[in-house]
């Protein structure tokens, strides 16, 4: 691992906030970093927190929070594989600039769609930078970040699954399907931007 790299520091971040609010245990911590500081579920919840306190980083922040050992492990390890491949393929600006895109995005559509705000990862990212991976490699005569199509594949079943609640049954937990889907439609997005309007590859 390049510890020079934007994806080591990310995944550092998330071990710190992790531990930090003791896996979301220690609220009075995490309230500091959960996306919205008043707990409602409606618009006065937004207007407060992001247009009257100006708390703009729980936007970010999110991202960062894991609620168990696995779920932070699995999360960091795609981002190690995924923000790897982007960094040396396209550079730290790319990558941090899908990373932030689509967590910001993720964050934001889960909390509008859920109505709630305990929940955190890093896998809306992961899916956005996915489904960017995806778009540019679409087409393509050889393979740009050497990503085998079963990762794909897989990835999009694993979305589709999600949404059914058959993971929740075997020990999953609750998980933020809505960021998921909103981060890999982001990607989606970045992709096409970057591939036919930019003209990149």
């Amino acid at each position: 691992m390049n510890t020079s790299s934007a994806y080591f520091y990310i995944i550092a971040i998330a071990i710190f906030f992790t531990l930090f609010t003791s896996f979301g245990l220690n609220i009075r911590l995490g309230d500091f970093l959960f996306i919205s500081s008043n707990f409602g579920s409606t618009s006065d919840s937004l207007e407060n927190t992001f247009l009257i306190n100006h708390e703009w980083w729980r936007l970010i922040t999110p991202t960062f929070l894991h609620f168990s050992i696995t779920h932070l492990a699995f999360n960091c390890l795609w981002i190690y594989i995924l923000g790897s491949k982007i960094e040396d393929c396209d550079g730290t600006l790319t990558f941090l600039t899908i990373f932030l895109i689509c967590s910001v995005t993720s964050n934001f559509g889960e909390y509008i769609w859920s109505q709630q705000y305990f929940f955190g990862g890093l896998s809306g990212a992961i899916y956005g930078l996915l489904g960017y991976c995806f778009i540019v490699e679409l087409g393509l005569k050889r393979s740009r970040y050497n990503l085998p199509e079963a990762l794909y594949m897989f990835m999009f079943i694993w979305l589709i699954v999600g949404f059914t609640g058959i993971l929740s049954i075997f020990g999953f937990g609750k998980i933020a399907n809505t960021a998921h889907l909103v981060g890999m439609i982001i990607g989606f997005i970045l992709g096409l931007v970057d591939k036919y309007i930019l003209q990149r590859y």
